[in-house]
């Protein structure tokens, strides 16, 4: 990664933060009472946004936070996820229209809450304490393997995110679209 890239990178904490707030966004737009198709929109990029981040967390973060700590939150935290790819499953096997959609997406928000307020408040610090001078190098190599994750996804998330959108904000999440493709492939080039 050169010098620029790795500058305008997060750290590994704050990469974790950044996802959180995205995903904690994502749940505050499901309404019980939108269309379908915005429904499905929305629980499509939560679901792709939560893979990714646990993908992130348990290849390149919770291994490095494990070297150095026993702490109990980091001992249930793939258990947690494990629950978190269960209901995403579940939620993939449903059309937006069955009558357990809505329930299931807010047992998933429960439990991504719930884990949320754990890493951010005990993973988390405990992880900027231990690990400070690594956490701008696992930034990068969390963005990195993002980017392998996301690149061939391109496609899914704009189209879940036009779902998800109301019409006159497609213009704009093209142009968005295109960037995103333009950059994915620039990471994972380097």
């Amino acid at each position: 990664m050169n010098a620029i890239t790795q500058a305008l990178t997060p750290n590994a904490t704050n990469m974790i933060r950044l996802d959180h707030t995205h995903v904690l966004a994502t749940f505050h737009q499901y309404k019980t009472t939108s269309r379908p198709q915005i429904k499905l929109g929305l629980v499509n990029t939560t679901c792709l946004a939560l893979e990714v981040h646990a993908q992130l967390e348990e290849e390149i973060f919770y291994p490095a936070v494990r070297e150095i700590s026993d702490n109990e939150a980091i001992k249930k935290s793939v258990p947690e996820h494990d629950e978190m790819r269960r209901l995403i499953a579940l939620l993939r096997s449903m059309e937006p229209e069955d009558v357990r959609y809505d329930d299931t997406y807010m047992e998933l928000m429960r439990d991504v809450l719930h884990h949320v307020a754990d890493e951010e408040t005990v993973i988390l610090p405990e992880a900027e304490r231990l690990l400070q001078d690594q956490l701008a190098d696992l930034g990068g190599r969390m963005m990195k393997r993002r980017m392998q994750l996301v690149a061939p996804r391109t496609k899914d998330i704009a189209v879940n995110m036009a779902r998800a959108m109301p019409g006159p904000s497609m213009a704009m999440l093209a142009g968005a679209a295109v960037a995103g493709v333009v950059l994915g492939r620039r990471w994972t080039r380097n």
